[in-house]
């Protein structure tokens, strides 16, 4: 009951949603607490503040600054009233934390553009409040609002100022781009703009230093603190003296709320010491970099080669309006940093100091762009997009589907391509295996403009951009030299196979091992001699080729599985209805359908994850074994029903087992898995095993066909049936590539030696 009580109490404060979630979930949360002259309100919370921090979810509506549904009441900071009489007025409490931490204490936040309250009113009444400076954010709804204030301040008597970030920027996101804080932000402090009560002369920024014991007693003799905005050379004497200021000069409570800060930041003095204006930064041709200090101007040359924390050597050039110069030295060594000083100091017509300081500047700022160029490089490549709500949704669904392979085959359908179910399908199954220890390789193999390389494209578009790799062509040791997980588990696609012979070897490797190492001469970085260095690329990784050769290495071939593509005339007659389609206000509209068909089925293929895969039918299966190449050929089907498994990994129970103190999760092979398979291996299986390439058997399956009707309308036997090339009305260039020259010289020796005889 006692739980429920503050559940329902906090659902009215605002604090808990009626769902049970934290309104300010995921919030940096700031309490307002009441004034200590506030008798029973003392330490009481008036409202708590929540900023979304970078990495937390945003709502619907896509605001950072939450406050609680009650009304908006109390001053935050209002210590800073009582201790000085100029206050910086910030839009949120997130700037005005921002200048507090930079040392500016005498700070104080409204409630966003419109909220600054009657309670803030009543404080600076309270505390004679004399100057204000109003750092909104830089934005038409900031200036807006800031103008207002300005106005409504004016009538009362209070001297204002604008604090003017660049344009659309604020305090929190000015200090995160331009450091040191204290100084940046004091800089605008002083270049704040004048906007009336009196004529602003020889205003300056003075820095509160952090709360300290020392306070208290200050405060007991009418001391005065350094205020925000120094007053001139000879201020005017306040009509009341102002009360001491410090958060520790106040009255500590028995029971404090929270344990006394740290004294993160030591006594600043009251007057900030001159700052350099800020460095003007661009980039030159061919990378170089160029900072402007004032009157020096700096070119950078060579420091993106620095991709070692050991080193920053560059080529620097330094100049002003009196000379130049220009060397090469390594910034981390003290030596030629003072051979530069020395010589800079002496062609610029300016003292040493000057040139250190600009130049340790230039050192911090490559060592910042040198850590963002190694985080860069150490970052992975070609990382996956992170999936919204709706996509994730939409991908989940598709892979839970019950049809998910006619849908599969469907929309390869969509995507443009005709008649090649089984092709297709065999080629997706190929790409989802992948994810397995174990990938597939497939081999396209046909005739010139049949379409095998529309095929592979169709499969490789609904794959994720960033889990495949395409070429034209590999020259022989580009492989052994990829990044060492380029090609784990991802898609490795050569454009015709003739491109790869030179690097066959290392396929074939690559296919058997999981992956390739080389020895290689290299120079020593720390020497310079030469030494020999190790590169290993790891597998596994799935292959795709295409060709039009009959002649493919056998080694190569009997690592695949080869697919043919249909080359009938029905199925050309089929492809010219569909290009014609193409041309129409439907093929239009497909082509833009296609996209959202690709779009989703690469998102199915992110949220595929790889698993082991357990088939409890394996003593039950069995597979040809007249051949000793059938040992990988049933290697190829069993990897094929995996990948099946795999695919359907959303639809299936995972199982634990532990094993040697592991956990290991795996799913099961199902009967549906093992009979689509059985289709998939008929078609892709059976061509594989043959002896003859594909376009021969066809083109002699067609042979023998038409022999037997000319036969049989001739009534003459097979053995004495004789008919030309022309007969046939087949083309030269077709019977010398997809028939064997054995077969040719056994035709030709036949026919001679009945002639002789």
């Amino acid at each position: 009951m006692a739980g429920r009580a503050v559940r329902e109490q906090l659902q009215r404060l605002g604090v808990m949603r009626a769902t049970g979630y934290e309104q300010m979930g995921g919030c940096v949360v700031v309490p307002v607490l009441g004034e200590e002259e506030e008798g029973d309100d003392r330490g009481r919370v008036w409202q708590m503040y929540g900023w979304r921090t970078a990495d937390a979810k945003m709502g619907r509506d896509g605001v950072r600054h939450l406050y609680l549904g009650v009304p908006l009441r109390g001053v935050w900071n209002v210590s800073a009233l009582m201790a000085d009489r100029e206050i910086i007025v910030c839009e949120s409490l997130i700037d005005a934390m921002t200048f507090w931490c930079a040392g500016y204490r005498n700070v104080i936040a409204a409630y966003g553009v419109n909220g600054f309250t009657d309670d803030h009113w009543a404080a600076l009444k309270r505390y004679g409040t004399r100057r204000v400076l109003i750092a909104y954010d830089r934005d038409d709804a900031g200036d807006a609002a800031a103008a207002t204030l300005a106005t409504e301040l004016l009538e009362t008597g209070i001297e204002c100022f604008r604090v003017l970030f660049p344009k659309g920027m604020d305090a929190n996101e000015y200090a995160r781009k331009v450091q040191p804080a204290q100084k940046g932000l004091g800089l605008l402090l002083q270049q704040s703009e004048w906007l009336g009560k009196g004529k602003r002369s020889g205003v300056s920024t003075a820095v509160m230093g952090a709360p300290h014991l020392s306070a208290r007693k200050e405060a007991s003799s009418g001391a005065q603190t350094s205020p925000v905005l120094a007053t001139p050379a000879v201020a005017p004497t306040p009509e009341h003296p102002e009360p001491a200021s410090s958060l520790a000069a106040m009255a500590a409570p028995d029971k404090p709320l929270l344990p006394e800060l740290p004294r993160a930041l030591p006594p600043v003095p009251a007057t900030a010491p001159a700052t350099e204006p800020e460095p003007v930064e661009a980039e030159g041709a061919a990378g170089e970099l160029l900072l402007t200090f004032g009157e020096r101007h700096w070119r950078l040359r060579g420091w993106q080669k620095n991709l070692g924390p050991e080193q920053m050597r560059v080529n620097a050039q330094v100049r002003n309006e009196n000379g130049y110069h220009i060397d090469t030295l390594d910034v981390y060594s003290a030596k030629q940093r003072a051979a530069y000083i020395k010589v800079a100091s002496i062609e610029l017509g300016c003292q040493e100091e000057t040139v250190k300081r600009g130049l340790g500047r230039v050192l911090l700022k490559l060592e910042a762009l040198q850590d963002a160029a190694i985080q860069a490089a150490l970052a992975p490549k070609d990382a996956a997009p992170v999936l919204d709500d709706e996509a994730q949704r939409a991908a989940l669904e598709l892979l839970k589907s019950p049809e998910l392979v006619e849908r599969i085959v469907a929309d390869m359908d969509r995507c443009g391509i005709v008649g090649e179910s089984a092709n297709l399908l065999a080629g997706y199954l190929a790409a989802v295996s992948r994810k397995l220890d174990a990938p597939l390789a497939i081999l396209i193999q046909s005739t010139s403009a049949a379409g095998k390389t529309s095929l592979m494209d169709a499969v490789l578009n609904l794959m994720p951009d960033e889990e495949r790799i395409q070429y034209s062509a590999m020259t022989g040791q580009s492989l052994f030299y990829l990044g060492e997980t380029d090609l784990q588990h991802k898609i490795l696609a050569i454009a015709e196979e003739e491109g790869v012979r030179q690097a066959a070897y290392a396929l074939k490797l690559l296919q058997s091992d999981g992956e390739l190492t080389i020895a290689s001469t290299g120079k020593d970085e720390a020497t310079g001699n030469l030494v020999t260095k190790q590169y290993r690329v790891k597998g596994p990784v799935m292959l795709m080729l295409t060709t039009t050769a009959i002649d493919v290495d056998e080694e190569l071939l009997n690592r695949c599985l080869v697919l043919t593509i249909n080359e009938t005339r029905e199925q050309t007659r089929a492809i010219h209805v569909r290009q014609r389609a193409a041309q129409t206000l439907e093929g239009l509209l497909a082509a833009t359908d296609r996209e959202a068909v690709t779009a989703l089925h690469r998102n199915a293929q992110r949220l595929l994850k790889p698993v082991h895969v357990v088939n409890p039918f394996a003593h039950l299966l069995t597979f040809l074994d007249d051949k000793t190449r059938t040992r990988r050929d049933h290697v190829k089907y069993l990897t094929l029903i995996r990948s099946i498994a795999l695919l359907h990994q959303h639809q299936r129970e995972v199982k634990r087992v532990e094993h040697r103190g592991q956990t290991l999760d795996y799913i099961e092979v199902t009967r549906d898995d093992i009979a689509l398979a059985n289709r998939i291996a008929h078609d892709v299986l059976g061509r594989t095993l043959d002896e003859l390439p594909p376009q021969t058997r066809r083109l002699l399956t067609l042979l023998s066909d038409w022999v037997m009707a000319q036969c049989a309308a001739r009534d003459e036997t097979r053995e004495a049936f004789r008919f030309t090339r022309r007969e046939v009305r087949a083309a030269r260039l077709r019977l010398r590539l997809w028939v064997p020259p054995t077969v040719l010289r056994a035709a030709y020796l036949a026919e001679y030696s009945r002639e002789s005889t």
